[in-house]
């Protein structure tokens, strides 16, 4: 327990370095982030034998990850940042990866941005392709939180999204303060615990959306509840009440949003089944 507890004394978020270039443990989930979503994407596709095809799955991954690195970068910009009038007054900077001659990667991504991005480029490439929109999302909704799993597990490497203070005997001491691993208990809320819900639901959806608007509503809980222990960003703090996040009230309002949503798409699936019929 004490070696856990100083896990970070022992180990370095640069995994290797390459042409002087470094490559972060978190780089590295993310890339396995994304192949896991690809990958069992295609898996369950073939296996629920759903009308997308790999090669059509390769070609909306691609639509997919633009649309997820767009959004997330912007979204942050907007949300988080505190120099947003700097960005949008220089929005060449805004994927710069080098600060004063310097390579030091771009930072700062905002999940719910991300969230955006996708939705847009998801609608896109179904509008170019004639693709079904909602079954498409139903798929993702299935996929992603397997991948995400990945992804918080690469905030936890990379000793990023710290958690709050704590005493518990699981806790982990970051810059000699104990913390709450939050990276870990969001890796298995909003990755594993929502992949399992979602995957078992599936076979039980009664119309097309059901699934994404479920994931919205599950993961915005989750997400939540798991920012009751991380620490609030530190250039914004609590936003509201004096004691809601920014993450949590972007939660709040994806929860509103799926709910909303489901009823909309609920009332739209009786209807097509009732001209079918």
């Amino acid at each position: 327990m004490e070696f856990w507890r100083h896990i970070y004394e022992h180990f370095d978020p640069v995994a290797v370095e390459i042409f002087g270039f470094p490559v972060h443990w978190y780089g590295i989930m993310y890339v396995l982030a994304l192949l896991v979503a690809l990958f069992f994407a295609q898996w369950l596709a073939k296996r629920d034998n759903l009308p997308f095809s790999q090669k059509e799955l390769d070609i909306y991954f691609v639509w997919a990850e633009v649309g997820v690195i767009l959004g997330a970068r912007l979204g942050y910009i907007l949300f988080y940042d505190p120099h947003t009038e700097y960005y949008l007054t220089h929005p060449w900077q805004i994927f710069n990866p080098f600060l004063n001659g310097q390579f030091v990667g771009i930072r700062g991504f905002s999940y719910h941005g991300a969230i955006i991005g996708f939705l847009i480029a998801t609608y896109l490439y179904c509008k170019k392709y004639k693709k079904n929109f909602w079954a498409l999302m139903d798929l993702v909704a299935v996929s992603v939180p397997l991948g995400y799993f990945f992804g918080r597990i690469g905030n936890f490497l990379n000793q990023e999204l710290i958690g709050r203070p704590t005493d518990v005997e699981w806790g982990i001491y970051v810059s000699g303060v104990l913390r709450h691993p939050s990276q870990l208990y969001e890796a298995f809320c909003e990755g594993l615990l929502l992949f399992v819900i979602l995957f078992w639901y599936r076979k039980h959806k009664k119309f097309d959306g059901e699934l994404i608007v479920l994931y919205g509503f599950l993961y915005g809980l989750f997400r939540f509840l798991c920012e009751f222990f991380r620490e609030p960003d530190i250039q914004l703090g609590y936003i509201c009440c004096g004691w809601l996040t920014m993450g949590q009230v972007l939660s709040l309002f994806m929860m509103s949003v799926s709910v909303l949503l489901y009823f909309y798409l609920r009332r739209r699936g009786e209807k097509i089944y009732t001209k079918s019929v």
